[in-house]
C-alpha cells in the first residue's frame, strides 16, 4: 500500500535518523525517532484491534506529551482521523466535540477522568483508554503497547485524505471542526520549514499545548518533518521556560505575547543563557513595542504572523528582519499559501484599501465536519477561503489587520467568540440583554467584558455571571467584568452596535 500521508513520516525519520533525539519530556526522559516509530506502530495496531479503520475518528484529550504524537502518528498509519480535544473545555464543550466528529475511541490522561466520565455515554465512544502505566484492572496505553506488536500494514492514504479535525468556536456559538487532510498538514510544515530556516539540529521547546492547531501544525510537525528535536512541556511557567532553554540549548520557541512578557518579567530573565535561541515566532495578536524592546536587548526578535484554524494555520509571516520597518504588519503570505484582499462586492482590493481577507493554498482546510452550507459560504466561487477578518496589502505585498467581521476575542492566545457567551448569558434570570466585546488588557491582550441590561430588582453583577458560566464553558472565556447599562445601542433592525460599545469601554 502506499502511504502518502503524514503516516509515513516516523518510518521515514527511522530509516533516515534512528538515533537522532525526537522528544524530550520531563526533566530526563528522552525518546529518540527509532522509539518514536516505533511507538506509533504499535499504537496503529493497539488501535487497529479495536476495530479503528480508515476514517474513523479518534480523540485524544491530554497534555504535551509523547503519547500524544505517537497517537496522531498511529492514526495516521491507519487513515484514521486525529480529534485533539481541548483540555481547558467544559464537560458539554468536550461532549460536543465528541458527538460531533463520531469518534470511536478515546485516548485520555489520567487527570481528566472526571470530566471523561461525564460525558462518554453521550458520546457513545466504543473504547476509551488512558495514557500511562494504568491499573491492574484497567490497563494505560503505556501498559497496552508493551505487549502490542507492531505487525499492522499501513493504509492507502492520499494527500486529500482527512488528517485531523480541529474544533474552533463559530459565530453561532457551536464549535466547528475544521477538516485538515494530511496535505493541509504537510504543506503547512513545509512553509514553516521555507519561511522559519528549521533545521534538523534544532531544538523547538514547546510550551503551547499541542490540541492548538498552531502548536501541532506551525510547531510540531516542522519540527519533525525536519528530524529536529521536540522539548515537551505540559503547561507554561516562566520560570520554568527559562531553565529549559538554558538546560537543552533551545533554539526555537513559539508563543503569544503573553507569555513572552511573563518571561521577559521573570527575575530569572536577565541571568538565563539565551544564546542558543534565534528563532520565536508570536502569534494570537501584534507584539507591543514593550516586549519588542525587551528581546531586542538580549540580541532576540520575533517573527510574526497571521493565520486561523482553517489554514491549518499559517497564513503570513512577517521575519525578523522587518520586525521593526514593517510594525503593525502580520507579514508576507507564506510561501506556498496566497492572500488577497475583497472588496465588499468580492473584487480584488488595490493596495491600501480594507477590505476582507481572503486565503488560497495547499494548507486551506477541506471544510467544515458534516457542515455543506458553512463550508460552502466560507469559500469564494473560485475557491478562495473567505476568513472573516479586515485587512489591507500594503505596496510592498505586506498584510496589515484592520478589525474583525466575526467579532472574535484573543485572550491570552485563546479564541472566544461572543455569540457562545451571549447565548448562555441570555438565560440568567434578570438579564434583559446581552452583548460580550473584547476589552484591551496589558496582560492577555483582550479579555471579554459582558455588557447587560437587567430587569428591575434584578442581582446581577459579575460574580452572579462568573459563577452562572462556570463549568458550563472553559475558564478563558469568563467574562472579566460586568457592566450594567440602562439600554445597549442598536441599529434599526435591532442589532447590537457593538463598535459604540468598545469605543464606550475601552475596546
Amino acid at each position: 500500500m502506499h502511504q502518502h500521508g503524514i503516516g509515513a513520516w516516523l518510518a521515514k525519520r527511522r530509516l533516515k535518523s534512528p538515533d537522532r533525539i525526537a522528544l524530550v519530556h520531563g526533566d530526563q526522559s528522552t525518546m529518540t525517532y527509532r522509539r518514536f516509530a516505533d511507538g506509533a506502530d504499535q499504537v496503529a495496531a493497539l488501535l487497529r484491534r479495536r476495530g479503528v479503520g480508515k476514517g474513523d475518528a479518534v480523540a485524544y484529550l491530554g497534555e504535551n506529551s509523547p503519547e500524544f504524537l505517537q497517537v496522531m502518528f498511529g492514526a495516521a498509519r491507519l487513515g484514521a482521523v486525529f480529534v485533539p480535544v481541548n483540555t481547558r473545555l467544559a464537560p458539554p464543550e468536550i461532549a460536543h466535540v465528541l458527538v460531533d466528529c463520531g469518534a470511536r475511541l478515546l485516548i485520555h490522561d489520567p487527570d481528566f477522568a472526571p470530566r471523561v466520565a461525564a460525558v462518554v455515554t453521550d458520546a457513545q465512544i466504543r473504547h476509551v483508554l488512558v495514557t500511562g502505566e494504568g491499573t491492574a484492572d484497567r490497563p494505560g496505553l503505556t501498559q497496552l503497547l508493551g505487549t502490542t506488536a507492531a505487525d499492522v500494514e499501513p493504509t492507502k492514504v492520499t494527500m486529500d485524505d482527512p488528517a485531523a479535525i480541529i474544533y474552533t468556536s463559530g459565530t453561532t456559538g457551536r464549535a466547528k471542526g475544521a477538516v485538515l487532510t494530511h496535505g493541509n498538514l504537510t504543506w503547512v510544515a513545509l512553509n514553516c520549514v521555507v519561511d522559519y530556516d528549521v533545521v534538523s539540529t534544532d531544538v523547538a521547546l514547546m510550551i503551547s499545548p499541542l490540541f492548538h492547531v498552531a502548536s501541532l501544525g506551525m510547531g510540531a510537525l516542522p519540527v519533525i518533518l525536519k528530524g529536529a528535536t521536540l522539548v515537551l512541556e505540559k503547561g507554561f511557567e516562566p520560570g520554568r521556560a527559562l531553565a529549559q532553554i538554558e538546560r537543552h540549548g533551545v533554539t526555537m520557541l513559539s508563543g503569544v505575547p503573553t507569555t513572552y512578557q511573563l518571561m521577559a518579567d521573570h527575575p530569572n530573565w536577565a541571568s538565563t543563557d539565551l544564546s542558543t535561541l534565534g528563532k520565536l515566532t508570536c502569534g494570537g495578536s501584534a507584539v507591543p513595542t514593550r516586549i519588542l524592546n525587551a528581546y531586542e536587548e538580549r540580541g532576540l526578535s520575533f517573527s510574526q504572523g497571521y493565520g486561523m484554524t482553517e489554514a491549518s494555520p499559517g497564513a503570513t509571516s512577517l521575519p525578523p528582519a522587518m520586525t521593526r520597518a514593517k510594525q503593525g504588519s502580520v507579514g508576507l503570505p507564506h510561501f506556498f499559501t496566497d492572500v488577497r484582499i475583497a472588496d465588499e462586492n468580492g473584487a480584488p482590493a488595490p493596495p491600501g484599501t480594507t477590505g476582507e481577507i481572503e486565503i488560497a493554498g495547499p494548507n486551506v482546510f477541506l471544510g467544515y465536519h458534516q457542515l455543506p452550507e458553512e463550508t460552502a459560504e466560507a469559500f469564494t466561487a473560485d475557491g478562495w477561503f473567505r476568513s472573516g477578518d479586515l485587512g489591507y496589502l500594503d505596496t510592498d505585498g505586506y498584510l496589515h489587520i484592520a478589525g474583525r467581521l466575526k467579532d472574535m476575542i484573543i485572550s491570552g492566545g485563546e479564541n472566544i467568540y461572543p455569540p457562545e457567551l451571549e447565548l448562555l448569558l441570555s438565560e440568567i434570570d434578570g438579564v434583559t440583554g446581552v452583548a460580550v466585546i473584547g476589552v484591551p488588557d496589558a496582560r492577555w491582550g483582550e479579555v471579554p467584558w459582558a455588557i447587560v441590561t437587567v430587569r428591575e430588582g434584578a442581582a446581577v453583577d459579575t460574580d452572579t455571571v462568573r459563577d452562572f458560566l462556570d463549568g458550563k464553558v472553559a475558564r478563558y472565556k469568563l467574562p472579566k467584568n460586568v457592566v450594567i447599562v440602562s439600554e445597549l445601542p442598536r441599529t434599526a433592525s435591532g442589532k447590537v452596535r457593538k463598535a459604540d460599545l468598545r469605543t464606550r469601554f475601552g475596546g
